[in-house]
């Protein structure tokens, strides 16, 4: 889409742009756009990209971001052209809008079930030249999809799932893995291609007991490979996935697997998705510990900075000390903590912010409450912005993001696609 503003009004959007200047650009805090909106700084964007490329790339592993965190294809091709090989989707829609994006490998990282979804994932296949994966965990789901795929005379490449008591999908011990890999490479239509496993569900507040718990299922993980390899089950891929890693615990994940005892034709792939725009919330806390702990990304230049930002008006200053926001619920994310001031405007001109000096309270479906002290000047009309905590859930609220610069001038809008 064009950076400058055509004139046209979205109706559909809900965070319109309404006026441009001169040049054709609209800028946030001269009031060219409706708010609430959602601004994505550019610079910030741009560093949190390479800094995970550079991350995996100094670790010898490959990149796939989970698309499921933005599904927008903009930021797609921005990670793919920063070197990513992949983008990791959680179902057969979100696969479809990342081909569309021309993601050239793209791992499930979930079961293909349902005739209707296997049915889009074999015209996908047809249709496009990149490479799909899909997790199997159950022999019933691999007949399933092998009759499919062998009657359409296609070929799915599965990995099998590894998962972890209590958790998410997955077999729950390495033996019953074993068991479905051994079934699996029976069986027509489809191709045994590798293993899934997913750690971000180990997380308390017992630190170290957590990575011991994270450390032993990655151990579990490579015993499972070198079993599966020995087996020679892997015999008909060229390469063979062993893909892990959220957002929290990426680098032992990346250090296990970097230690590991595998095969040369073994491509190790992580899946982080919420680097991208980071937050000031769970990731900066997660971030912080991960920098502590692990040397290459405490001394990686850059670090991960918040990229994503809510923009919206003081509608209503009721009482002494209380603004109300318009903006709720139904903007952004609040099950990891509330969005919190962090700066504020006033015809066009940046005011004075003294951290801490002002503090989201309560969140309603369209307005926020914000508490603030007798220094702070408030008036109805001004801009706040606002970081937020868990960005995926703040994404999937919006048709369309503003790709922004540091002055808030409006670079580019971004459609999503929840």
């Amino acid at each position: 889409m064009s950076n400058k503003f055509e004139g046209q009004q979205n109706p559909l959007n809900k965070a319109a742009i309404m006026f441009a200047d001169s040049a054709g650009y609209a800028h946030i805090m001269n009031e060219d756009v409706c708010l609430p909106a959602i601004a994505i700084k550019k610079s910030a964007l741009e560093n949190n990209i390479q800094w995970m490329q550079n991350y995996a790339n100094h670790c010898g592993i490959s990149l796939a971001p989970h698309g499921k965190t933005t599904m927008t294809p903009a930021i797609f091709k921005m990670q793919i052209a920063g070197g990513a090989w992949g983008v990791g989707v959680g179902t057969a829609y979100q696969a479809k809008v990342a081909i569309a994006a021309g993601v050239p490998n793209i791992i499930m990282a979930n079961q293909l079930i349902g005739r209707a979804n296997m049915a889009l994932v074999s015209q996908l296949k047809q249709q496009s030249s990149a490479t799909l994966f899909c997790c199997v965990d159950s022999q019933s789901n691999a007949l399933k999809l092998s009759e499919y795929f062998s009657a359409h005379g296609q070929t799915m490449n599965v990995l099998i799932e590894l998962g972890l008591p209590g958790g998410r999908c997955g077999c729950r011990t390495a033996d019953e893995a074993e068991a479905l890999a051994d079934y699996v490479a029976t069986l027509p239509g489809l191709t045994l291609a590798g293993i899934e496993f997913y750690e971000g569900i180990i997380h308390s507040n017992d630190e170290q007991g957590d990575l011991a718990r994270i450390g032993a299922f990655i151990s579990e993980v490579i015993d499972l490979t070198q079993r599966l390899t020995k087996k020679g089950l892997f015999i008909h891929c060229d390469e063979v996935l062993l893909t892990g890693a959220g957002s929290v615990w990426y680098d032992i994940v990346c250090h296990q697997l970097m230690a590991a005892d595998l095969p040369d034709n073994i491509r190790y792939v992580i899946r982080p998705g919420c680097y991208v725009t980071h937050d000031k919330g769970v990731y900066e806390q997660s971030q912080n510990a991960l920098t502590a702990r692990d040397s290459l990304a405490g001394h990686l230049e850059g670090g991960l900075v918040s990229a994503l930002e809510l923009c919206a008006y003081v509608q209503s200053l009721p009482e002494k000390g209380l603004a109300i926001i318009g903006f709720g619920k139904r903007d952004a994310a609040f099950d990891a903590g509330l969005p919190q001031p962090i700066a504020h405007y006033r015809q066009g001109e940046e005011q004075p912010f003294t951290a801490n000096a002002m503090k989201t309270v309560d969140v309603m479906d369209q307005h926020a409450m914000v508490r603030y002290s007798e220094n702070v000047q408030l008036q109805v009309g001004d801009i706040l912005v606002f970081s937020t905590s868990h960005p995926c859930l703040t994404f999937d609220k919006w048709k369309t993001l503003f790709l922004v610069d540091d002055k808030y001038t409006v670079l580019e809008e971004m459609d999503t696609f929840f």
